[in-house]
């Protein structure tokens, strides 16, 4: 009687056929191995192998570089573009020797290589270009990442800086990203020091994104940090087009609220917008019009205004006063307590303010402080007073602080409620087109600073190594651009196919706009399972995609045979 027991070999499949596919349309591994340097002959594992593990991980799952052997070892190694044996040679060590070899890579020539492609193999649309930056908080004190050069080649300097994250202890680095209109594909990105000031990115990028387009006839959009006028004079003499914010420190913008305290403007009204959370909620309205005070520069200068902004604004204006005035309350009590640490009145003063500054609330709040003095006598000896009991007499400074609202500046201020200022040298779109193209659009780039820090978790990254951590920032760039990719792809599928939803919710809840993410998620558990005896396999059992699966596998057009995988 055979008494060898059964072996069973269970390996995640999950999403990585669909990953592959766009990896291969991307051509990745090819990529990777033109610029790589040649792969060291005692190396048991290409770099460029480690490399496509590294970016699998990425888009997947992402974890420590210390435990993507571990991850790797749940996952079909062929999948992974490794054999069996392979899988154990992965390390942190070994991954970041991979890293190493990037980073002295000619990862600009790469850059281009592969966006040029991605254009072409997915028909991306360059007309319009939306850019914005954010900053990477690192954790750590990465005092060797001080701009020197390392295998001839300059680092980038790691440094404390004006954090978006309002995390001022933590060092950072700058991460500039460009996507397309078309699907928010990222079409450029660029890494660049912590204390790199945002508004001397743009001339660069710009002229790369030029470069890219194959001329200057493209509409670039990004926030505030673009209107300068060197950024500005440089695309409009260049024949570049452009929208931006008007910045509320530009003279423009004050001339235009001291405008309305006296005059009724002419409001257009170009759309409306249904709530963004009540079907039944009033819609937003929008109205614009073309600003009475002309724009310094000669561009085109307009004012939109949003009845839901202009609620918005009211009620931060009326939260503001009342947290300065709860501020107030309490630092009032303190002053007229019997242990009042305040001594002078300038120190009052910079107390209030302190309030009023990081309250926002100085514009809005007046004050006034007195100082007094509060006497008292006290008997010098002890015992009962009598007619030659001696006093002392003691000053103690005090102060009384009163506030009260600014009605004046409040009035003036409610008339422009609700109001933005948009700047553009494009003469023929309407507002309309021009407020769609910020409003409607400028936010996707937004979402994918989300994608890069909340879902393909960028930081924290412990590297000690700045060569290595931009080399994996270059990888987190190619991960970000496969998500934006498949979710464009399957989204162009359902309108191609008039499919206006997939049951991709728990509980097969609707999902009308589907991300990578719930793609993920859907084919999370698949699995191929190898039952074998004695090294023989006795019966192999391939993924059985579930009717929703298989609808999103033909939406991509990826091949079904790719999820019944050998070993």
């Amino acid at each position: 009687m055979d008494q060898q027991p059964f072996d069973l070999d269970s390996k995640y499949v999950g999403v990585l056929p669909i990953v592959n596919h766009f990896l291969r349309r991307l051509r990745f591994g090819r990529l990777i191995e033109k610029y790589l340097p040649p792969p060291d002959k005692r190396a048991k594992m290409d770099p460029a192998q480690a490399l496509g593990v590294l970016v699998r991980n990425l888009i997947i799952g992402r974890t420590p570089l210390y435990s993507v052997g571990e991850w790797a070892q749940q996952m079909v190694p062929r999948l992974l573009g490794l054999n069996p044996h392979q899988v154990r040679l992965l390390n942190d060590d070994r991954v970041g020797r991979a890293l190493d070899r990037l980073f002295e890579a000619d990862r600009t020539a790469m850059l281009t290589e592969l966006v040029v492609h991605i254009v072409e193999e997915f028909h991306v649309e360059l007309q319009r270009l939306h850019n914005d930056s954010t900053t990477l908080s690192l954790h750590g004190e990465y005092l060797d990442a001080d701009g020197h050069v390392e295998r001839g080649k300059p680092t980038l300097v790691v440094t404390f800086g004006n954090n978006k994250e309002h995390r001022p202890d933590l060092k950072q680095l700058l991460w500039i990203l460009t996507v397309s209109e078309d699907g928010a594909v990222p079409v450029h990105f660029k890494v660049a020091d912590g204390n790199t000031e945002d508004s001397t990115t743009h001339i660069e990028t710009w002229e790369v994104l030029r470069s890219l387009v194959g001329g200057a006839k493209f509409l670039y959009v990004a926030d505030c940090k673009l209107c300068t006028r060197e950024n500005l004079h440089h695309i409009h003499e260049a024949d570049g087009q452009f929208i931006t914010v008007l910045p509320r420190s530009r003279k423009e913008d004050g001339l235009f609220k001291e405008w309305l305290v006296s005059h009724t403007p002419q409001w257009e009204e170009i759309v409306r917008y249904p709530h963004p959370r009540r079907k039944d909620g009033p819609p937003d309205i929008i109205r614009a019009i073309e600003s009475p005070i002309p724009d310094a520069d000669g561009y085109r200068l307009i004012w939109y205004h949003s009845s839901h902004k202009r609620q918005r604004d009211a009620q931060e204006r009326q939260d503001r006063i009342l947290r300065a005035q709860k501020k107030l309350e309490g630092l009032k009590e303190k002053l007229d307590g019997p242990r009042c640490r305040y001594t002078t009145l300038e120190g009052v003063d910079q107390a209030v303010k302190t309030i009023l500054s990081d309250t926002g609330a100085q514009r809005w709040v007046d004050y006034e402080s007195k100082e007094w003095e509060k006497k008292s006598y006290r008997q010098e000896n002890r015992g009962r007073p009598g007619k030659d009991t001696r006093w002392r007499r003691t000053v103690k400074q005090c102060f009384r602080l009163s506030w009260e609202s600014n009605e004046e500046n409040i009035q003036a201020d409610i008339l422009s409620d609700g109001i933005f200022p948009l700047v553009t040298n494009c003469r023929d779109l309407s507002l309309l087109d021009i407020l769609a193209c910020y409003k409607s659009k400028q936010p996707f780039v937004e979402k994918r600073h989300e994608l890069l820090k909340n879902t393909l978790e960028v930081t924290p990254a412990f590297l000690k190594s700045i060569s290595r951590l931009e080399a994996f920032l270059f990888l987190v760039y190619i991960g970000l651009t496969i998500h934006a990719l498949m979710e464009r792809e399957l989204r162009k599928a359902m309108q191609n196919k008039e499919l206006k939803s997939l049951p991709l919710y728990p509980e097969e809840r609707d999902c009308q706009a589907p991300t990578t993410v719930r793609i993920i998620d859907v084919f999370g558990n698949l699995q191929r399972h190898i039952l074998s005896k004695a090294g023989k396999t006795v019966q192999r059992f391939d993924p059985k995609l579930s009717r929703l699966q298989e609808e999103i596998t033909e939406l991509l057009d990826v091949p079904f045979r790719s999820f019944a995988v050998e070993s």
